[in-house]
């Protein structure tokens, strides 16, 4: 089935190129064309689009008001298409998907550069895996089945008292599949390492807005996001989180009450020591930063002390990582399939019986925070 797209782009010169990237593919077809979001919204009854892609600046409404009107009115996947990169355009791209957009992407452009030409075939392998996506009326905090306490930096959560259970969340166990997997099986954790693709700035914005500002371990993630787009994520998640989110460093050790990140088109690892290690080592399975790489390292290190999260995301990176994490009698979580907006990563992991429990995105936080309150044996 041919998936229809509208194309909301203020510039005649790059809706041609969109629409000539876009036929190039068989399973495509553009069926309309929009200069502002006033006439996107006008034209989705008529032409019925499977995806909109559309620019952040354009006259009469922008990008943001549009994504916000259509939520509301016709649900629809939407793609973030923008050449933007400074910081107050990609802080409102973020906001884009608060709003409900699905994903970003930097715009083509008509070069046959090598780079250029792999950020084509991005846009339109992005396009078809969003056309199957379903979506909702607002946003998609109902399909999450959160309760966000951090949409914005006055919500962020207060510390908390780690030292007795009365802060325990309780029914976890009810709300995904770990009833074989008692809390005294693990050894008590000492860092978290997450694993994320499409989906995950959504995702890993529900679990870390659900993080008090002294939860007590490093938190090291991989996301696949973008070239140019991992700062203002990093921003983005700042703004909403009471944890400090940095772009890890070399030579720096992970530290308590901080979340680190890979840096743009580096594996992160850790050294002898356990220290931070950028390497431009050659991609994994198409992918650097891998998940995969970070998982080994950090298994490697920490051993049953590591607990690590593969959320939404398209492909099979970091599946044979958590595999390892397994090995080494480290916890291992995978968001279920309800939750997650493409259930490719996690659904590998859990083929492989890597994934020693499967929850919700709205669980996983929680269950962080029970895993650091309840006394282990080791």
């Amino acid at each position: 089935m041919t998936i229809r797209v509208l194309l909301v782009e203020d510039s005649p010169l790059a809706i041609v190129v969109l629409k000539r990237i876009l036929n190039s593919s068989e399973q495509i077809e553009v069926v309309g064309e929009a200069g502002t979001g006033l006439e996107a919204l006008n034209l989705i009854p008529k032409v019925q689009p499977d995806v909109i892609c559309t620019d952040l600046h354009m006259p009469h409404m922008n990008g943001l008001e549009l994504t916000s009107k259509v939520m509301a009115l016709y649900p629809r996947p939407i793609l973030v298409i923008s050449v933007s990169v400074q910081q107050e355009d990609t802080d409102q791209i973020f906001e884009l998907l608060d709003a409900g957009a699905l994903d970003i992407l930097p715009k083509p452009s008509a070069g046959m550069t090598t780079e250029n030409q792999l950020l084509q075939q991005e846009l339109i392998n992005k396009i078809k895996i969003l056309s199957g996506v379903k979506v909702f009326t607002k946003n998609r905090k109902s399909i999450l089945g959160t309760q966000k306490q951090g949409s914005s930096g006055k919500g962020k959560l207060p510390a908390m008292d780690y030292s007795t259970n009365q802060n325990q969340i309780g029914g976890v166990s009810q709300t995904g599949n770990r009833a074989a997997f008692s809390s005294n099986y693990y050894s008590k954790p000492k860092i978290v390492v997450i694993g994320a693709s499409t989906g995950g700035p959504q995702a890993l914005n529900e679990v870390f807005t659900q993080l008090p500002s002294n939860f007590p371990l490093p938190v090291i993630c991989v996301q696949h996001i973008s070239l140019s787009f991992l700062q203002g994520f990093i921003d983005w998640l700042a703004s909403h989180c009471s944890l400090p989110v940095q772009i890890a460093q070399p030579g720096d050790m992970p530290q308590p009450r901080r979340i680190y990140f890979a840096p743009e088109q580096q594996h992160l690892e850790l050294d002898a020591m356990g220290r931070f290690i950028c390497s431009d080592s050659e991609p994994l399975e198409g992918h650097r930063p891998s998940v995969t790489v970070t998982f080994e390292s950090v298994a490697k290190f920490y051993g049953k002390a590591t607990v690590g999260i593969l959320l939404t995301g398209m492909g099979r990176d970091g599946a044979s990582g958590m595999e390892k994490i397994a090995e080494v009698g480290g916890l291992t979580i995978a968001q279920d399939e309800a939750t997650s907006l493409v259930f490719g990563m996690p659904k590998e992991a859990i083929a492989l019986g890597a994934a020693k429990e499967v929850l919700p995105i709205g669980a996983i936080a929680p269950r962080l925070r029970e895993l650091c309150l309840v006394k282990i044996e080791t």
